[in-house]
């Protein structure tokens, strides 16, 4: 008798969610015999995903088969210029080409500007538009490598928190997602996990019914925030402090775990020390949280058994960001945490998954470009001054906000070719105006590989069509638990829609780069990825029971040490050694200290913030925040998405003592300021943020009246560790419109 899959007259693929996201969702796709996807949801079988998907990837297939996606190569006509361009009518200022086409006159550009201008001249920008292995950075890295391009330092999401945790622990682990559902208290610190992080909000709520509490540590009040036992709502850029004063509290009362701090951690006594002088008054002045409930929460949080942390990203995207998580990372070895299963804490998973970079990426083949070197390294997190420094007086001014006058561009030719994929710069990018007035200059050769017209395609030389995940074939570890997923391909790309493998392969052998490596295919990466041996599975520790043709059966292979989770249980920095210096979790830093920086986390008010001379123009800190229904500025513009947005959409939200301030009402147009830039708003007046802080979301530019977004007012300052992006340490003005 035939099973109901035989008779079916769907076919169901594995695939996987490729979106920036911690829970990496195991997909199953339908495809109907015309081979045209009719349905996905999550797979039931994938202890994370559970068989349900967020509201953004349920309504894939709107994207996928959206009437506005990108099918064929485009070009610029001559004679348009580069700049905005009216939403629905881009077309018009393209010329439709075939590939061919295109990769020729791209190459043939590509090599005349490095002739003129030296390799370096030529610049990716690329992110995580997609978190698949090959896809976020495989043969494009082999491809730039042996071009001479310059290297692209992708530091604009979650540098600063990774450099900052590694320097605590050496290694970004954290409590397995399936265990928080053992917590008794669970922490969320800067994670709107109902929002961004969906899949851990079960394991939340299975807690909760055991009766665990959650308490959310957010400025604004999210989603999360409003589901929580007890929001906390920390003033912005003031997170190492309230770290700091609990320290203190735990310390003062003798809650701390002696035995652990001895066996796991170093510098305990210079950390002692340090918060000697964070007392609760004192950190209740900086963060707007009272003494009392300073006390109050350092005692729950060091009492309850077993509590987990959850720590997000946005805790480290202020000025002293990277000093913020390493205090807060230093929580649960204060206490004890990691002892106890279902305790600890989390803010990254995605140091468990061993990829073979060096035989992904393929640093080697610059020693064939013709620096004949690797070659200079470009901060994502300051596009703006990189486009425009050494063009003319563009580099000062404007685009040098914070005064550092630096050079981003390590003294090499100014950027004269810009190549992005993965990623929109002209809306995700801070210092927006300075980031627009460098794609619009009219000596720069720009290339996007997308999937629908947005900011950054207005300013585009060649446009090219992208696959979304359902399209291609990719291998993908996660950031939020612990199992390695294969992606097939579901359905064929649509149109001439191409994947970044497919892409950057072919322009390298258009470019006459001679090597085997850029004919290799997906399989070939996969199991370079996995650095599989002869006997077909991989030589990492963790995944050497991993080879493609389990994964092609199973779809998801947990790591090895999480293959038995009830026996043998995944428990984080209960023994060591650690992969830090000391080889324990460490307090104290050495290797800051080594380069003259503090070894110790220490609260410094952020230079735009309350605390700065600069409030006195501009005195509301400006939170810019990531909505919840897009993925940065992905899914913003498909229609069912932004009605899920509709409430927030193009607001600013107030405090009500803020906006009486003002002469400000609900629904009042108003203008938002300071000296990088302005955006108009709708004001939304309602308890969402405290007195002295606004927030508005990040949306495309094109869907603004405007033509720019809350990245007008956003700097190119840098965090303290890292080097990553400022978005969250920005002072405004606000005026009824």
């Amino acid at each position: 008798m035939a099973s109901a899959a035989e008779t079916s007259p769907f076919r169901v693929v594995h695939t996987v969610c490729s979106h920036d996201c911690p829970d990496s969702c195991a997909v199953l796709v339908s495809v109907d015999a015309s081979g045209r996807a009719v349905k996905v949801q999550g797979d039931p079988s994938q202890p994370v995903t559970q068989g349900f998907l967020c509201g953004k990837v349920a309504k894939y297939l709107d994207r996928v088969y959206s009437p506005q996606r990108l099918l064929y190569p485009l070009k610029r006509k001559a004679g348009v210029a580069k700049g905005p361009l009216d939403r629905g009518k881009e077309h018009e200022a393209f010329d439709r080409i075939s590939w061919d086409e295109a990769l020729s006159a791209i190459a043939a550009r590509l090599q005349q500007i490095s002739d003129a201008h030296g390799p370096e001249s030529i610049l990716p920008y690329s992110y995580a538009g997609t978190i698949g292995v090959l896809g976020f950075g495989s043969m494009d890295r082999r491809f730039f490598h042996r071009l001479g391009g310059s290297q692209l330092d992708r530091t604009i999401c979650s540098e600063a928190g990774g450099v900052a945790w590694n320097l605590v622990y050496g290694k970004k682990l954290g409590t397995p997602t399936e265990d928080y559902k053992m917590a008794k208290l669970v922490v969320a610190w800067g994670a709107n996990i109902h929002g961004n992080n969906i899949h851990l909000w079960p394991m939340v709520e299975q807690a909760r019914r055991n009766g665990a509490r959650l308490i959310v540590i957010d400025p604004y009040k999210t989603r999360t925030a409003a589901l929580a036992d007890w929001h906390i709502a920390i003033r912005p850029g003031t997170d190492a402090a309230l770290a700091l004063g609990l320290m203190h509290v735990i310390l003062r009362e003798s809650l701390e775990d002696r035995r652990y701090i001895a066996e796991m951690t170093h510098g305990f006594e210079q950390l002692a020390e340090r918060v000697r002088g964070y007392t609760p008054e004192r950190v209740a002045s900086w963060t707007g949280v009272t003494a009392g409930e300073i006390e109050q929460l350092a005692r729950e949080y060091a009492t309850t058994r077993p509590t987990a942390l959850r720590m997000n990203y946005g805790v480290q995207r202020s000025e002293n960001g990277g000093t913020a998580v390493r205090a807060v990372a230093m929580l649960p070895a204060l206490t004890g945490a990691w002892k106890y299963r279902g305790g600890g804490g989390s803010l990254s998973t995605s140091g468990a998954f061993a990829w073979n970079k060096r035989e992904l990426e393929r640093l080697d083949l610059a020693l064939d470009s013709p620096l004949g070197r690797p070659a200079r390294v470009v901060n994502m997190s300051v596009l703006g001054k990189a486009l425009n420094q050494g063009i003319g007086d563009r580099g000062q001014g404007l685009d040098d906000q914070d005064g550092d006058g630096d050079d981003v561009l390590s003294g090499g030719p100014p950027v004269k070719a810009l190549f992005v994929y993965n990623s929109n710069p002209g809306a995700v990018a801070p210092n927006q105006n300075a980031v627009l007035r460098g794609l619009a200059r009219r000596d720069l050769f720009t290339v996007v590989h997308e999937q629908f017209f947005n900011d950054t395609t207005d300013y585009a030389d060649y446009v090219l069509p992208a696959t979304t995940f359902l399209e291609h074939t990719d291998i993908q570890g996660a950031y939020g638990h612990y199992f390695v997923q294969l992606s097939n391909q579901a359905i064929e790309p649509l149109g001439e829609a191409r994947s970044n493998v497919w892409l950057f392969g072919h322009l390298a052998q258009y470019m006459g780069f001679t090597e085997p490596c850029f004919r290799d295919t997906e399989e070939q990466l996969i199991r370079q990825a996995l650095s599989v041996g002869l006997d077909g599975r991989s030589k990492n520790k963790e995944m050497e029971h991993i080879s493609l043709e389990d994964l092609q059966e199973k779809g998801h292979i947990p790591l090895a040490f999480h293959q038995d989770p009830e026996s043998d249980p995944f428990m984080p920095f209960t023994s060591g050694p650690l992969p830090t210096p000391s080889g324990k979790i460490e307090f104290y830093s050495e290797t800051l200290a080594a380069k003259g920086q503090d070894g110790l986390p220490a609260f410094v008010p952020p230079t735009e913030s309350r605390w700065n001379e600069n409030a006195k123009r501009f005195p509301l800190e400006f939170l810019s925040r990531k909505a919840d229904n897009y993925m940065n500025s992905t899914f913003a513009n498909l229609e069912g998405h932004r009605k899920m947005e509709a409430r927030t959409s193009q607001r600013l939200e107030l405090h009500p003592i803020d906006a009486k301030a003002r002469g400000i009402a609900d629904g009042d147009a108003v203008r938002v300021w300071n000296d990088r830039g302005e955006i108009m708003l709708t004001a939304l007046v309602n308890g969402t943020v405290p007195e002295g802080v606004v927030a508005g979301r990040l949306d495309w530019s094109k869907f603004n009246e405007g033509g720019v977004n809350v990245n007008a007012l956003t700097s190119e300052r840098l965090t303290d560790i890292g080097a990553g992006a400022t978005f969250y340490s920005v002072l405004v003005e606000v005026a009824k419109a």
